[in-house]
């Protein structure tokens, strides 16, 4: 018999959610999303570009506010009212310092128990190749959640009122060939990251994705349920930055 993931431990109170684009929490994270806003953890989003590259024929200058605004009303369908943007170039984002100070300021404003990304890996779940824009950014996440404790890293911060903060337990990636734990989103979350995809409607309108919405976060989801014995997950690739309990260098068991 194959053995279940474990679950993502849900004993914390705030999480970040980082990510490229508009629209790319909304495949599969926006369920557990909808989970923990309805048990009052606070979740709050940011994207590091408005997406406005991603609609074949609607000039950037258009298509930027209008998903900015798809991206807003998705994430109130989950809970989420705190969306901020970095304003990177849509297609091209930079990987480097930069990205990762802006990162780390939005942490170190929302100081965040866990944070969660889009995975950093050139290929995704079921092998299909990892967008540019997403690598940059899930890797540039992970670096900066560790950033964020460390005073000597970016410390004119401080002149911005921003103390360290080294209190992110996990930097869960979703989207991943690896994962090591899942969440549950078994009925009412899973509709809820429905309706929080069917948000953005010119976007689904120009990737020919309207009609199969539903049907195709459904199937998702239901790829990663038996992985946690349930009907319906999500599943993410969690490194643990803040180890809970002794070392286990320390154990006295045998």
């Amino acid at each position: 018999m194959t053995e279940l993931l474990p679950a993502l431990p849900e004993d914390w109170e705030r999480c970040l959610v980082v990510a490229a684009h508009p629209d790319d929490i909304e495949y599969g994270t926006a369920g557990a999303v909808a989970r923990w806003t309805a048990q009052g953890k606070r979740v709050t989003y940011l994207l590091a570009t408005r997406g406005e590259a991603g609609i074949d024929g609607m000039h950037p200058d258009k298509a930027g506010p209008l998903r900015e605004a798809e991206e807003r009303a998705g994430a109130r369908e989950v809970g989420v009212d705190v969306v901020e943007f970095l304003d990177h170039r849509d297609g091209v984002v930079e990987g480097g310092v930069p990205l990762r100070r802006d990162i780390v300021r939005a942490i170190r404003r929302h100081r965040p128990d866990i944070v969660c990304t889009g995975s950093y890996e050139i290929r995704m779940f079921g092998g299909m190749a990892n967008q540019a824009d997403h690598r940059v950014v899930g890797l540039a996440t992970l670096d900066a959640a560790r950033d964020a404790g460390n005073r000597w890293i970016f410390p004119e911060l401080a002149d911005e009122g921003l103390e360290p903060w080294g209190g992110v337990r996990y930097v869960c990636f979703n989207g991943s060939d690896n994962a090591t734990h899942g969440v549950d989103v078994t009925g009412e979350p899973l509709q809820r990251c429905i309706a929080s995809l069917s948000a953005h409607e010119e976007y689904n309108k120009g990737v020919n994705m309207s009609a199969e919405v539903g049907p195709f976060l459904t199937w998702i989801a239901a790829q990663g349920g038996p992985a946690l014995g349930v009907e319906s997950a999500v599943l993410f690739d969690v490194a643990v930055l803040r180890p809970e309990g002794p070392p286990p260098w320390l154990s006295t068991e045998d």
